[in-house]
């Protein structure tokens, strides 16, 4: 019997029992996107956090010259949302939208909360979720500061095996902070 993505990830970290797992799944709604839908607005309220079973998200802003930043992308076993609008129940200043037909499991901050409390080790399975979550953004920053194009563009390769086959260039070239010209000439040199 195949187990269930969510559990697979949780597992990584707590071991559940079936019936904890069945408390867990309780909490969470399962959620169907279509590409180019867009999940989380910039100003709307971040009221989901989303587990990708199957597809493909990513998290961006808009500057004032309409200029997109892509933050990240969220593929299977990945979870995405607008992390502080979604903890500190603010509006939002990210956009989350579907770069393919995206299926999740949705989880609001009250269920996540409650979830905790009668599971005291899905409190631990967030924590170290959150302190990877973060040590992953540190290291992003990092290279982002002292790396050249080419470095990030391999860092990128390797957090997101696979991804450069499933985006458009002008996507990797935003999540890379260079313009798609540089682009095509790592691809090229890597050729």
């Amino acid at each position: 019997m195949n187990q269930h993505p969510l559990r697979i990830q949780i597992e990584e970290i707590v071991k559940l029992t079936d019936g904890e797992f069945k408390v867990v799944l309780e909490h969470f709604r399962q959620r169907t996107f279509k590409k180019h839908q867009i999940v989380l607005h910039q100003g709307d309220e971040a009221r989901y956090d989303y587990f990708v079973m199957e597809g493909l998200m990513k998290v961006s802003r808009l500057d004032e010259d309409g200029k997109e930043h892509i933050l990240q992308f969220g593929m299977e076993n990945w979870w995405i949302t607008d992390a502080e609008a979604f903890h500190r129940r603010a509006q939002s200043t990210l956009t989350v939208d579907c770069l393919e037909d995206t299926r999740t499991m949705s989880l609001t901050l009250e269920d996540k909360e409650k979830l905790c409390r009668e599971i005291p080790k899905m409190q631990t399975f967030f924590l170290k979720k959150t302190i990877n979550g973060y040590i992953a953004l540190q290291k992003r920053i990092l290279c982002f500061l002292s790396s050249n194009a080419k470095d990030r563009y391999h860092n990128l390769l390797s957090i997101y095996p696979g991804l450069i086959q499933r985006i458009p260039k002008a996507m990797v070239a935003s999540y890379l902070g260079v313009s798609r010209e540089t682009l095509s000439r790592l691809t090229k040199a890597e050729a």
